[in-house]
């Protein structure tokens, strides 16, 4: 029976168990969560979000674990729902809930899906407040160090499943918060003047947390949502900024699970791959082209698509919300979205670039590194901008903001420059001064490298060999060094975001999962003593 340990039980974590369960003979599995419950995740926890907070994800999207989430929803008690704001009779697969309720649904599949595994065979055994300190690649296994562990365990293969990396709170005074997962949620923050870096979802989520301590928001009303500041808290000033100061747009409808691409398919990028680096972006531009154009043939005329190339194609798609004033566009794309929703319309423009980001996807490891700048700073962020769109409530709560004269939104160009003035943060931009009390950089999970590993051993012996950016296989094991081979998968989305630039999410967590369970049914190779004298000369072991 092999030994097998995952580290993390946020989503990755338990969907690898879960492919475990389902595809795999019973095996031995230790499962280590430093928090003081498994199967919740971070971003989910009661301590680090708040009912306001919504989850970017409807049901209908949602890897079911157990079951479905709207199953799992339906069976929950109204007294349950009512706690987090939600209406038995209101529920539906493409609604979006507070990310907290959805910690609740990940926690009680997490629960049932061990007592699956046990009664199927497999030994399960979760320690929780247990934080892995260190992993080891050694020729007989990888040994894994816990805090409260009396001795380091070994094991055949290892699962890192950490999730989300932010930075560690302050001790200073709450005047400057590097994420709004450090420290933020637990301040008392004052009516002053808030300067929040970023407007995706993180950055909505930072203004919902300063907003609640001042006032509320009432939903629904004949005139949208509004919020009421309280009278003592009227100095409550809010300002996102951005480069290019917009805002994202609601999520639109669009069928689910995704209808097939026509001219874009796998087949297709990897015989673009097979030709060469060499002009690899381009040739892939031409290939969205015809399948942009073969979708919306209007827009594409409008829009002067045949004209365009991977270089210019953002600026045609952010022309449209750069000419008008960001608030007024998000009124009337609210409008849109919602009459879309209602008459099960799809707008095809927007799905098809919704569904060539993961094929296109496949590109990136192979882009030169010209291509890859260029690719950085034009069709990623079309993509991006596209499948990050944000829940329609949390667009209204934005415009609710702005109504009540508390939330404007700050361009800052390309040359912006940000510095501290005692406890406040000065930004310069646009030949203006911008000072903050309070300054909250809400611009997300940014990409980690080896040398951002938490387990000493496990860094050294990578580094030694696999470079600053872990090396990893397509199965998710890693490839260096060679010691670790077939022994431990690294799951860890901040670490594989390199050359995987739209890998999160929750259908990715669950994909990821899978693959890594495959990937253990086929036998750990045991090492040669040439390749174990190899790794002792090179410091591995």
């Amino acid at each position: 029976m092999k030994k097998v340990a995952i580290i993390g039980t946020g989503p990755t974590g338990i969907y690898t168990l879960l492919s475990l369960v389902n595809d795999q003979p019973p095996c031995s599995v230790t499962i280590f969560e430093q928090a003081a419950e498994a199967g919740v995740g971070m971003p989910y926890r009661r301590e680090a979000s708040s009912p306001i907070m919504l989850a970017n994800i409807a049901s209908i999207e949602i890897p079911p674990v157990m079951t479905t989430y709207i199953a799992w929803l339906r069976a929950q008690c109204p007294e349950m729902l009512a706690e987090f704001g939600v209406t038995a009779g209101s529920l539906h697969e493409r609604q979006f809930l507070p990310r907290i309720l959805l910690g609740e649904y990940f926690r009680q599949q997490f629960l049932q899906l061990v007592h699956k595994g046990e009664s199927q065979g497999f030994i399960l055994h979760v320690h929780t407040s247990c934080q892995v300190t260190d992993i080891l690649a050694a020729g007989e296994g990888v040994t894994v160090t816990a805090q409260g562990r009396p001795q380091a365990e070994l094991f055949d293969f290892v699962v890192i499943a950490t999730g989300h990396v932010w930075p560690a709170e302050n001790t200073r005074p709450h005047t400057f918060f590097p994420s709004p997962w450090s420290g933020l949620m637990k301040a008392s923050v004052p009516a002053c003047r808030v300067g929040i870096l970023g407007t995706s979802l993180s950055a909505i989520d930072a203004a919902m947390a300063v907003v609640t301590q001042h006032g509320h928001f009432c939903e629904n009303t004949a005139l949208g949502s509004q919020f009421i500041l309280r009278d003592s808290s009227q100095s409550l000033q809010i300002v996102l900024m951005s480069r290019a100061g917009m805002l994202p747009e609601a999520d639109f409808y669009c069928p689910i699970p995704y209808q097939p691409l026509q001219r874009v398919t796998p087949e297709a990028i990897a015989a673009l791959i097979a030709d060469g680096s060499a002009g690899l972006l381009d040739r892939a531009f031409g290939l969205m082209v015809q399948e942009i154009t073969l979708a919306d043939p209007l827009w594409s005329r409008q829009t002067g698509l045949a004209r365009l190339n991977a270089d210019n194609f953002g600026d045609a798609w952010f022309a449209a919300r750069q000419q008008q004033d960001p608030f007024i566009h998000a009124r009337k794309n609210l409008q849109d979205t919602r009459l879309n929703t209602l008459t099960k319309y799809t707008v095809p423009w927007r799905y098809v670039i919704l569904r060539l980001h993961e094929v296109i996807a496949g590109i990136v490891p192979h882009l030169d590194p010209r291509d890859s700048t260029r690719f950085a700073s034009g069709l990623a962020r079309v993509f991006i901008d596209n499948y990050a769109a944000i829940p329609p409530q949390s667009l209204r709560r934005l415009l609710a903001l702005h109504d009540a004269g508390i939330l404007t939104l700050l361009p800052l160009g390309q040359d912006y420059r940000a510095r501290k003035d005692g406890n406040r943060t000065v930004i310069f931009a646009g030949g203006a001064r911008h000072t903050y009390d309070i300054f909250i950089d809400a611009r997300g999970q940014k990409p980690l490298k080896t040398r951002d590993l938490p387990f000493p051993g496990l860094r050294r012996q990578m580094l030694c060999h696999g470079g600053e950016i872990p090396q990893v296989a397509a199965n998710f094991t890693l490839l260096e060094p060679a010691v670790a081979r077939g022994r431990i998968a690294f799951g860890a989305i901040p670490y594989l975001m390199h050359d995987r630039p739209f890998i999160q999410g929750l259908t990715v967590s669950a994909e990821i999962g899978e693959t890594i369970a495959h990937a253990l049914g086929h036998s750990v190779p045991s090492q040669s003593a040439a390749e174990q004298q190899t790794d002792l000369q090179q410091g591995y072991l």
